[in-house]
């Protein structure tokens, strides 16, 4: 069967998220021709073992599996990679970015008058179900990353995306690029554009990433980008002679 979406799920250590969300999936894609990569990225607990069980029941799922942990950039690229279809939706697999929004991202994708380079729709989350501390830190390291790359995001870390495996492709590749997707869009001459998406509370589960971590990670990143876009060089056009 032809496949034209594909959606990636990286996972770590999701036993209780996975199949919930593999439902929701499959439910909001009724009438595309398509496929759901979850990709393992080297989980503890039952991840795979209850991935494995609902393959009996959805013929869509195929299940990845990293031989060690590479981080949840690494994770998408192993989906997209694998992936058949042409458009590939991404999303994170803690429950919290909601698959109902997935057809909304589609026809805004693939909308009569959107432009011919288009490379990515985003989402931008609406009534963030995290704490606090977690939003103001996001809203602070959103603002100064947007003055920094001028990426045209105000929510860069939303991991709900539609996107075409070709742009994905061309993009340059390194840990924590998943963060930085619109920009390196518009590094490689493609277009981007978001719409709001549903957010919700975490039900299972913890959180892989911490404050400290993220925060001094970021910062090494954001620079590494802005040295890529100013290295960029594209050809206007490539005739065949």
């Amino acid at each position: 069967m032809t496949i034209d979406v594909s959606v990636v799920v990286p996972v770590m250590d999701e036993q209780d998220n996975v199949e919930i969300l593999l439902n929701e999936i499959v439910t909001a894609l009724e009438g595309e021709a398509f496929e759901v990569l979850f990709v393992d990225d080297l989980s503890r607990d039952r991840t795979v073992e209850v991935l494995m069980e609902a393959k009996l029941a959805t013929p869509q799922l195929r299940v990845l599996c990293h031989k060690e942990n590479c981080g949840q950039s690494t994770a998408v690229r192993t989906g997209v990679l694998n992936a058949r279809g042409d458009l590939v939706v991404v999303l994170d697999g803690d429950g919290q970015n909601d698959p109902a929004d997935i057809p909304a991202l589609l026809k805004t994708f693939r909308r009569d008058d959107q432009p011919a380079n288009l490379g990515m729709v985003g989402g931008l989350r609406q009534g963030r179900q995290d704490s606090l501390n977690k939003k103001l830190t996001s809203k602070f390291g959103n603002a100064i990353r947007r003055k920094l790359l001028k990426d045209r995001t105000t929510d860069a870390g939303c991991g709900l995306k539609v996107l075409t495996r070709q742009a994905f492709l061309e993009i340059p590749h390194f840990d924590h690029m998943h963060r930085y997707m619109s920009a390196l869009m518009l590094r490689e001459g493609y277009e981007v554009d978001f719409i709001p998406v549903n957010h919700r509370a975490r039900e299972h589960g913890r959180s892989k990433y911490g404050f400290l971590d993220r925060a001094l990670v970021s910062l090494s990143d954001i620079f590494g980008v802005m040295w890529l876009r100013r290295r960029a060089r594209r050809p206007s056009g490539v005739d065949e002679v």
